[in-house]
């Protein structure tokens, strides 16, 4: 790995090393961003008179309906703030208590206050599109902020709990206040996430580690049933979420679920980089981790095709991967799975909203004075996305309620996160997100450019409905961009995570799959969705048994390792790269 430039500072090192001071005080947003957006919509509201007399009249319209609501609300007679308003009842003043005065004053004004803005900036003529979805996402967030749900004073719920506890919540608040900070201070998990310790109560499907580089482990793990499926799983996770997602506790174990069906596992765990791992890009991710790991289980079951599965970008990686075998007419691939990954990043989804040229020059500069990009920071943008449910709902209960919200093995998970190193974040950004070159042709691998339309064998890729992070309808672009001849887009229920790892069995899910055909006529996204059939519980079983359909049969199951090849078993499962914080 190449050391930190020591040279002499450059005109760049200090423009970077500026930037990343202004991260500090701005929590890593870029200002410039938002303020050209604003200046956009203000440039086009003052060309707009007939707009700006609509937003008058309404907000005339609104603050009588404050009013009108209020002197109705004086009488006592309980009045719920969302009775009569045009548009969707706001869920969190649902309670009884928000019909009560003055509450329900709060509440409507505020409602009220929510629907103008939210129109003040919506259908200006002349401004951008992403301005205007960068705006919308600002107000969202001032909006959320500013709620009355939010305050004691203002929420009625709260003061109930306070008085019926006779101030007790708010003790237990302030110390879970004190608690998370001197957590937070020394670099601690949650609170409860002790309790899910990897090796002892998530990651603990028995395994060794066959092969370990500089950048992965790769695990494989050990058969629960007589014969097993020829051809090998070889599942690549994403880099920025440790790989016991997959392998959670027993009950939502994808590893587990697939071994106990008969399936040979191969696991890469990466290993979570540090400013050491800097100069860490994009192609040694591809050849010491993708490549690596397809060399490994090549080796240990010889003469087998592989069942090769990604998730998240652990599934671009494997597309960019795949194209390049295919590219090189290596045949070792003989199925792709893809869970909730794009390839395509015309239509990136909310994360738009810190994918532009200003934000990433900041992020970068960040990282290049780091070395790495530190998990908070990722995680802080997924927050954001999600304020009322990440953010202010927890404070509530956290510290208002004095409630603490009960740890599960998902949410344990998410706390354990990992880094990126500064030249592979930059890249994957800068060349996928923001010049879209996989999408596009001008992605090379080795010097030479790759296609994703090389891409030919059996696929099956995975998008969930309320994903925040790889849209669904972005995650689908890639039947648009491979030539498979047996291409199955299967949709769930629920976001990124929770839709991805629900267990074998859920009765709270469902899904819809659909096969076509290289000769079928392409359905746009709403066409698919009528199209496609419609099943209740988990997709697990359905994905099983297409990876059953795809193989040859049963037969003894495969050593453990190769050590005559140099794979011989080196650590039990699940390894040390996941155990590194």
């Amino acid at each position: 790995m190449n050391t930190k430039n020591t040279s002499a500072p450059t005109a760049q090192d200090f423009d970077r090393e500026f930037r990343a001071q202004v991260a500090q005080m701005t929590a890593g947003l870029a200002p410039t961003a938002f303020t050209t957006a604003w200046a956009d919509w203000a440039m086009h509201m003052a060309l707009s008179p007939a707009k700006r007399s609509e937003l008058r009249q309404e907000a005339l319209v609104r603050a009588n309906d404050t009013w009108a609501f209020a002197l109705r609300a004086l009488s006592g007679v309980p009045l719920s703030p969302s009775e009569g308003l045009n548009g969707d009842a706001d869920r969190r003043f649902g309670g009884d208590a928000w019909s009560q005065f003055p509450f329900n004053v709060y509440a409507r004004a505020y409602q009220n206050n929510v629907a103008l803005m939210k129109d003040a900036v919506r259908d200006v003529g002349g401004v951008t599109d992403y301005h205007a979805q960068l705006l919308e996402f600002a107000v969202r967030l001032l909006l959320d902020a500013s709620s009355p749900s939010n305050c004691l004073a203002t929420n009625p719920e709260l003061l109930a709990l306070t008085q019926s506890e006779q101030g007790q919540n708010l003790v237990r608040g302030l110390q879970h206040v004190i608690e998370d900070t001197k957590r937070t201070v020394e670099g601690m998990a949650p609170a409860g996430a002790d309790a899910f310790e990897v090796g002892k109560s998530v990651a603990v499907t028995p395994g060794k580690v066959v092969f370990r580089n500089e950048l992965i482990e790769l695990i494989e793990y050990t058969p629960t049933t007589k014969t097993t499926y020829a051809e090998p799983v070889m599942i690549v996770p994403a880099w920025i979420m440790k790989y016991y997602i997959l392998d959670l506790s027993a009950r939502n174990s994808l590893v587990k679920y697939l071994v106990d069906q008969g399936h040979t596992v191969f696991m890469v765990s990466w290993k979570n980089p540090d400013e050491r791992d800097r100069d860490t890009g994009m192609d040694d991710y591809l050849s010491k981790g993708f490549c690596a790991a397809v060399d490994a289980v090549s080796a240990i079951v010889p003469q087998r095709k592989i069942h090769a599965v990604g998730y998240c970008i652990g599934g671009t990686l494997l597309s960019i991967g795949a194209a390049a075998l295919a590219r090189d007419r290596d045949e070792r691939l003989g199925s792709i799975t893809m869970f909730a990954a794009q390839t395509d990043f015309s239509e990136p989804g909310e994360l738009a909203f810190f994918i532009n040229p200003s934000q990433l020059a900041m992020l970068e500069a960040t990282m290049h004075k780091k070395g790495v990009l530190e998990s908070r920071q990722m995680s802080g943008a997924f927050v954001l996305l999600r304020a009322q449910d990440l953010l202010w709902q927890p404070i509530i209960n956290n510290y208002l309620k004095g409630q603490r919200d009960p740890m599960i093995d998902l949410m344990a998970w998410n706390a354990d996160g990992t880094r990126m190193p500064w030249r592979m974040h930059s890249e994957y950004l800068y060349r996928l997100y923001l010049d879209n070159e996989l999408a596009t042709n001008r992605f090379p691998v080795g010097g030479k450019l790759i296609r994703l339309s090389d891409i030919r064998v059996p696929m099956f890729v995975v998008g969930t409905e309320a994903d925040h992070v790889a849209p669904w309808k972005s995650v689908y672009k890639v039947d648009n961009l491979v030539r498979s001849d047996d291409f199955t887009f299967l949709l769930t229920s629920a976001g990124h995570n929770a839709g991805i790892v629900c267990g074998p069995v859920h009765p709270k899910r469902h899904y819809r799959v659909k096969t076509r055909r290289l000769a079928d006529p392409h359905l746009a996204p709403e066409d698919w969705m009528e199209a496609a059939t419609k099943h209740e519980g988990s997709w697990w079983p359905a994905w099983q048994r297409w990876l059953a359909a795809h193989s040859s049969g049963k037969g003894k199951p495969p050593a453990m390792g190769a050590p005559r090849k140099g794979y011989k078993p080196i650590d039990d499962a699940p390894g040390q790269y996941v155990r590194q914080r």
